[in-house]
């Protein structure tokens, strides 16, 4: 592959994943709209208490596991680029 073809080739894998990205749903909560049954809602003020909310006891430990492996793999590959930077010079 020539050198001149692969800025074109890593923008068109950024591009490409900008596109995918745009079809994730987004996490806007929907209301009343997307209730089946047209009882009314009650409707409560929230309390304030300084306490972050309750999830539901959402286990968080895989998602912490992959975002720190997903972050020493970003960081190796920028350590890798920098030192095949160096050595081209």
């Amino acid at each position: 592959m020539s050198v001149a073809r692969r800025p074109l080739l890593t923008a068109t894998a950024a591009g490409t994943l900008l596109c995918a990205l745009w079809f994730v749903p987004s996490a806007n909560a929907t209301g009343d709209q997307g209730r089946a049954d047209h009882s009314p809602s009650v409707v409560t003020e929230p309390q304030d208490d300084g306490r972050l909310a309750e999830t539901g006891g959402v286990d968080t430990t895989p998602y912490v596991l992959g975002g720190t492996l997903f972050l020493g793999v970003g960081a190796g590959f920028v350590t890798l680029a920098m030192r095949r930077g160096g050595r081209a010079s």
